[in-house]
């Protein structure tokens, strides 16, 4: 039986009638986010592809997030199909930030940091100026304990942080610093999948990088983004940076000491300033980083899962985990 019946009798919403066995209403009880789409019935998600992806693209733009349980998803290529099936290309992970591995072409691992490590919520790829507008999560084998993806509302992130902030960060932008080493970060080689520096070169002049290479052949790239952008079709303002993230801050202080004391500030292997050069300080990332703990919403994954998120809309993380956990990821 169908749980939301104010949805349905919305004249701005087609409900495809293949649905009408499965449970479409918000996962949660305090959040519209994400809005759950179930089958009874444990279909092939194929079967329902084209309803469910009716439903979707009609409701994504309000809730942000969708996710998709008890349907069939017996392997990553049935994943990508189905990712595939919304009519975008699935991108490639260029100028990536964080560790994965190939799948295939268009679906990677979810990023490869330690189980006992948490990743804080972000907007994928909002560090640069051209990002995908959607992504999509499978839930292969979730883990023994912890693992969440935690989502936040970017819109409501916007809105709850501090006017003032909102408004030094808007004016002024963020200039994003990486010096590419095997040794503390990830190689140039790895994050522009390429071995030649005139690919780099070209990369960095399409998309208004500034690069230079060291005498030992290292990169260094800066990069004037955003700090909020304008959502295209609702014209909605949203939290779409990844400063908390890359910022010195971010690190743990015994860490942070001691990269200071080997390299210097300047041969960090990331950090982040304000568009003008000057530093953003401790507090203020603070702050945005307690108003994404304050809006974000955790569940735990079952196997099969797949969820669909507006990538300018929702900022997704990663909880803690033990045990194995299997989570790969398709962007268009």
């Amino acid at each position: 039986m169908n749980q939301v019946a104010n949805m349905r009798s919305t004249d701005a919403i087609h409900w495809p009638h293949e649905l009408d066995d499965c449970i479409v209403a918000p996962l949660l009880d305090d959040n519209p986010l994400p809005l759950l789409i179930a089958s009874q019935q444990g279909q092939s998600i194929h079967t329902l592809s084209d309803a469910l992806r009716t439903l979707a693209q009609q409701t994504l733009n309000t809730t942000g997030g969708v996710l998709f349980r008890n349907f069939k998803v017996p392997t990553p290529l049935d994943f990508k199909r189905f990712a595939a099936s919304f009519g975008m290309p699935l991108g490639t992970y260029e100028f990536g930030s964080t560790p994965r591995s190939k799948v295939f072409a268009g679906v990677y691992s979810s990023t490869e940091y330690p189980a006992h490590q948490s990743i804080p919520l972000h907007n994928e790829q909002s560090y640069t100026r051209q990002w995908p507008s959607r992504i999509w999560f499978h839930c292969m084998t979730p883990s023994q304990t912890g693992g969440e993806t935690p989502i936040a509302d970017s819109r409501q992130v916007y809105q709850a942080i501090d006017p003032a902030i909102r408004e030094e960060f808007i004016a002024k932008g963020l200039l994003y610093v990486r010096n590419y080493s095997s040794a503390l970060d990830l190689p140039w080689q790895q994050v522009f999948n390429t071995d030649e520096r005139s690919k780099v070169e070209q990369y960095c002049q399409s998309q208004g990088i500034d690069w230079s290479w060291s005498d030992t052949g290292e990169l260094s790239t800066r990069q004037l983004c955003q700090a909020a952008v304008r959502h295209p079709l609702s014209q909605e303002w949203v939290w779409f940076n990844q400063a908390h993230l890359f910022h010195i801050s971010a690190m743990a202080q015994d860490l942070r000491q001691a990269l200071l004391e080997a390299v210097g500030e300047a041969q960090l292997p990331r950090n982040v300033y304000f568009g003008d050069g000057t530093p953003i300080p401790d507090a203020t990332l603070d702050a945005i980083r307690a108003v994404y703990a304050d809006t974000c919403v955790a569940f735990p994954w079952q196997a099969g899962d797949v969820l669909m998120l507006d990538n300018l809309l929702v900022a997704h993380g990663r909880n803690p985990f033990s045990g194995d956990r299997k989570v790969i990821v398709a962007m268009a």
